[in-house]
């Protein structure tokens, strides 16, 4: 689109029969557009590498993006955690946007487009060539073809290759935003409940990885949730044990495998708001207050009922024990599992289960000012595709945007 403004003659090859299916998938299918934080604090929640994107940002960021959709109609709603939403809650509304733009701007869109390579003479862009269909001629190509997550969108990789073709580095590649493995059988007992505000400590060995409060979700293999996915990518790079390098889907393209525990474990904290010694003085007023109550009903006041119920398993008491029979060894255990729950990481997702694929063409053969490659004169790239990659909350999308903007206004100016 921004290249289109600037007078110049777009094509768009699109591998799929209709555009954005992977941004029909964003926000849960309510498109996650960006978050309205400052650039300081946007920055600071990409994993390692955001300053790369101080360039693009200063060029297209998230009041940009918010006045480009308004001034075309689609008015955008700003919800907790400065998270910002089409008022529409659709991703169709935000792809009809874009769609009626590149309609206004006479970009050529070409569908079911499989692209098999860049063409290029020395160190300059040529054009690309295609699977099933003549091959076009250009002087400057974008690639934007994403990573290989969620590959039944058409992101599968393809653009990966085609830079490693034409000798760029590609950043080994790992599922981010993904569910975490526990060896614990719990999880499937809990399968679907939902924990908010809880607080949710990972450590390697006995060193302290991270800590944070949020929402919690029990699958059937592990843990998941905001929380979860959002801290998911740091678990990922500590469980690497082995560190081997494999080939992602046989497409040649370098992956870490992150299937071997090296002593990662998260320690689940059900009452962050109460210390210990808080809540063991809870647990004793609650025993005297009603002797003769079943503990069961007295822990259905603190926790869900399933998680209640297991709760009271691991910590080897009996749900029919009246308050007045409770040990101070047996209220003890239950206060250290309330304050501290321990659940050994085995692994994460698949590559393919993670919202956002981590790695990805290296940052070193970018520059961050244009988004060219320092290789081939006349190749950008821009989106998931590049070594970037950040929390839940629409900075992707938002990094998909800029970057995108940036190689257009670049590829045409230049």
């Amino acid at each position: 689109i921004r290249a289109s403004q600037l007078n110049q003659e777009v094509i768009l090859c699109e591998k799929n029969s209709i555009p954005g299916r992977k941004l029909f998938l964003s926000g849960k299918g309510r498109c996650n557009l960006t978050n309205a934080c400052n650039p300081d604090l946007f920055l600071k929640r990409f994993s390692k590498n955001g300053e790369f994107l101080r360039n693009a940002f200063g060029k297209f960021f998230n009041q940009d993006l918010i006045n480009f959709f308004k001034a075309r109609g689609l008015e955008l709603k700003t919800e907790r955690q400065l998270r910002v939403f089409p008022v529409t809650d659709s991703s169709a509304s935000v792809i009809e946007v874009l769609k009626k733009e590149l309609i206004k701007n006479k970009v050529r869109i070409i569908y079911k487009a499989k692209a098999k390579g860049i063409l290029a003479e020395g160190n300059t862009v040529k054009g690309v060539s295609f699977e099933s269909a003549e091959s076009i001629s250009c002087s400057r190509v974008i690639l934007g073809t994403g990573g290989v997550s969620y590959s039944f969108t058409g992101s599968s990789g393809e653009g990966l290759m085609m830079a490693q073709k034409l000798g760029h580095k590609i950043v080994p590649l790992r599922p981010g935003l993904v569910s975490l493995r526990v060896k614990e059988k719990y999880p499937k007992i809990l399968e679907g409940l939902t924990l908010k505000n809880i607080r949710i400590k990972f450590y390697n060995g006995k060193k302290e990885i991270v800590s944070e409060v949020g929402e919690l979700v029990f699958t059937e293999t592990g843990i998941s949730g905001p929380l979860v996915l959002t801290l998911s990518g740091r678990i990922i790079d500590w469980l690497e044990d082995k560190k081997e390098v494999y080939p992602v889907r046989n497409l040649g393209l370098p992956h870490k495998h992150s299937g071997i525990s090296n002593g990662v474990y998260a320690e689940i904290d059900l009452k962050p708001g109460l210390s210990p010694e808080q809540l063991d003085g809870r647990l004793l007023r609650e025993f005297k207050i009603g002797p003769k109550k079943n503990i069961k009903n007295i822990m259905k006041s603190l926790l869900p009922l399933k998680l209640a119920d297991l709760i009271m398993g691991i910590a080897k008491v009996k749900p029919a024990q009246k308050a007045n029979q409770i040990t101070h060894d047996e209220r003890r255990r239950i206060s250290v599992l309330l304050k501290g729950w321990r659940l050994n990481i085995t692994g994460s997702g698949s590559i393919e289960e993670g919202m956002v694929t981590r790695g990805g063409v290296s940052l070193k053969e970018i520059n961050p000012a244009t988004m060219e490659s320092r290789l081939i004169h006349g190749l950008y790239f821009c989106g998931e595709m590049i070594d970037v990659d950040a929390d839940t909350g629409g900075f992707n999308l938002q990094a998909a945007f800029s970057t995108g903007y940036l190689a257009g206004e670049s590829a045409a100016l230049n």
